[in-house]
């Protein structure tokens, strides 16, 4: 398919502030309707990710509209029933320009809702302004009865609330669930590592289960890791960090959560921090930088790390190591820990983050261990009676 739109990454020339827009490929003419929609996202105060990763849907989206000259905001259930087949069955392009033959790769079913849903969200920000018409928006969701209603959801004393409104282009797809590490491939994640640098990054995960985002958005002052911190104005006792949301980060770091929270850390993590300290301070150029991660081994030196540079990281690491390595399962494997060591369920929401006690419900995992404790210890009940 030929790409008529493709997102683009704008920088104002005054303040230097980055945006994403859609553009026409070959006149660079804004798609002012789909640039709208990204400017709402910015205003509501979205992550510039979840910015860039919309717009690329969105320019995908239209161009799926000119192939098959629909008018994109008139696309029809058979326009938009097609174009949820289309994302399965279309093969993307190879990943790189080398010669060697590579496997057909075609979208997963989970994407394929992703694109969908970002599509719908773009139709209904235009209809709210005259830009789609209302009968475009009726075809995007359709009733559902709830058979089994979510935790905590009200269905009413008679049932009346089990009636609600379903995306109507969506996959049924199977629940992934979340990869988890245990505690021996962590230390061996970290012990892998032969930076200060990348092996503090692992375990400040792993010990807080910040997200990459609040990690990589941490600014030296956040880090209060000595028995008091009150000559600093603080009066929470003992090593801690301070997770802050800050639009204005230059490597574009987000914490996803607008409350601010402070996260305890251990005396194991704060020995690894003063390693990646000496290691730090034998760069000049990263001595006046207040990000806690900065480049130390490559060009732009002293500069903020950024969620490339963290990917390529734990990718080499995941080579290492022999195993999948990122950052969220560290996050999901403290989250696990918590759980199964018995800490309250409220006490492991505020450590995370989390606002709604619903996000809590895919952290509690089952390991083998205690399926065959639970076994055997049903068992051994029997034989006693």
């Amino acid at each position: 398919m030929e790409s008529v739109y493709r997102a683009e990454r704008a920088v104002s020339p005054a303040s230097g502030a980055v945006r994403w827009v859609v553009v026409e490929s070959r006149t660079y003419a804004l798609h002012l309707e789909a640039t709208g929609y990204l400017a709402s996202l910015r205003a509501r105060g979205c992550s510039p990710n979840t910015e860039r990763v919309y717009a690329g849907r969105l320019a995908l989206y239209l161009n799926y509209c000119r192939t098959q000259r629909l008018d994109w905001s008139r696309p029809g259930f058979t326009g938009l029933s097609l174009l949820q087949q289309w994302l399965v069955e279309t093969p993307l392009p190879p990943r790189t320009d080398r010669l060697a033959v590579q496997p057909v790769r075609c979208r997963s079913q989970q994407t394929a809702n992703a694109v969908m849903t970002v599509v719908g969200e773009f139709l209904r920000f235009g209809a709210a302004r005259g830009q789609v018409p209302p009968e475009t928006v009726e075809l995007l969701a359709q009733p559902k009865l709830l058979r089994f209603a979510p935790p905590g959801y009200d269905v009413g004393e008679r049932g009346q609330f089990r009636q609600v409104r379903a995306a109507a282009f969506r996959f049924k797809t199977v629940q992934p669930g979340f990869e988890d590490l245990s505690p021996s491939q962590i230390r061996s994640m970290i012990a892998s590592r032969p930076r200060a640098r990348d092996r503090f990054l692992i375990a400040l995960l792993a010990c807080t289960g910040l997200r990459i985002g609040e990690a990589l958005g941490l600014h030296r002052e956040d880090l209060h890791l000595l028995a008091s911190s009150r000559l600093a104005g603080c009066g929470i006792e003992g090593p801690h960090v301070h997770v802050r949301r800050r639009p204005g980060n230059p490597n574009r770091a987000l914490a996803k959560s607008r409350f601010p929270r402070t996260v305890p850390v251990t005396a194991e993590l704060v020995a690894l921090y003063t390693d990646y300290q000496y290691e730090r301070d034998r760069v000049p150029q990263a001595l006046a930088e207040p990000m806690v991660f900065v480049n130390l081994f490559r060009s732009m030196r002293g500069r903020p790390m950024a969620y490339a540079n963290t990917k390529e990281m734990f990718d080499r690491l995941a080579r290492t190591v022999g195993h999948a390595c990122r950052p969220h399962m560290l996050r999901h494997a403290a989250a696990t820990r918590w759980l199964r060591e018995g800490v309250d369920r409220d006490v492991v929401q505020r450590l995370l983050g989390h606002v709604s006690p619903l996000s809590m419900e895919v952290y509690r995992t089952v390991d083998d261990t205690e399926l065959r404790a639970a076994v055997e210890h049903v068992a051994l009940l029997q034989g006693q009676r």
